[in-house]
């Protein structure tokens, strides 16, 4: 989940809109009020900060994600018409881990936004998932459920074990797309839906833990989660 903190509609929904076509989750918000109930409901994987908003302003936002613990670590982006070089070396100075001065392109910002992402995720991936009876080894390209083995394909098993690292979160068919198969794979992401329908039938019970979310993709959650 990204989430946007920006009082000028348009703008806002450019970058949602932009967010969601590149596979991610993400939600807007005009002012600090509704963003920090967001978070109170669902932390984000990384924040698009405006400096200038009504009532309390980006910076103060800013400040307050680095203070608390729950959420000092979460990348933040400030997206704002205060372009000086002054106001990028306060804001980084501030904490932000990266800054892009309005206008900007698109393409650049969601550019940054998955290098960010990438530079933020863990340096080395897990050798061995777990989740309760649910078992994957990477090293040994071991897939078992209660024990027993389950024979899946290269594709399955990368798919199943960026859901598995990824648990909890919404993952867009896009962005399961381009990280499980080559960006440049040409078959739409009418492909991830047959995987993923493939996968849940040889996990059997297990199966039903990956979770359609209607509208974005598909996540892992565990049991009754």
């Amino acid at each position: 989940m990204i989430y946007s903190v920006e009082d000028e509609a348009d703008i806002r929904d450019m970058i949602l809109y932009a967010l969601r076509q590149s596979g991610f989750e993400a939600e807007g918000f005009a002012a600090a009020p509704p963003f920090w109930v967001a978070c109170d409901r669902e932390l984000p994987e990384l924040v698009l900060l405006d400096l200038m908003l009504p009532g309390e302003s980006g910076l103060s936002i800013l400040r307050r994600l680095r203070e608390q613990v729950s959420t000092k670590d979460i990348p933040i982006i400030l997206v704002t018409a205060k372009g000086a070089e002054l106001d990028r070396v306060h804001g980084l100075n501030e904490g932000a881990d990266d800054y892009i001065a309005k206008p900007f392109s698109v393409l650049e910002l969601m550019a940054r936004v998955k290098a960010l992402l990438r530079r933020a995720g863990p340096s080395e991936r897990a050798k061995r998932l777990m989740a309760q009876g649910l078992m994957l080894d990477a090293e040994s390209h071991l897939c078992t459920a209660d024990g027993a083995s389950i024979d899946l394909t290269l594709k399955e098993f990368e798919l199943l074990r960026f859901l598995m690292e990824n648990r909890g979160i919404a993952l867009g068919r896009e962005r399961l797309l381009s990280t499980v198969w080559e960006a440049t794979y040409e078959g739409g992401t009418r492909t991830v839906d047959v995987h993923v329908q493939t996968l849940r039938t040889k996990l059997g019970a297990y199966g039903a833990w990956v979770r359609t979310v209607r509208g974005v993709g598909y996540r892992f959650l565990e049991g009754n989660e």
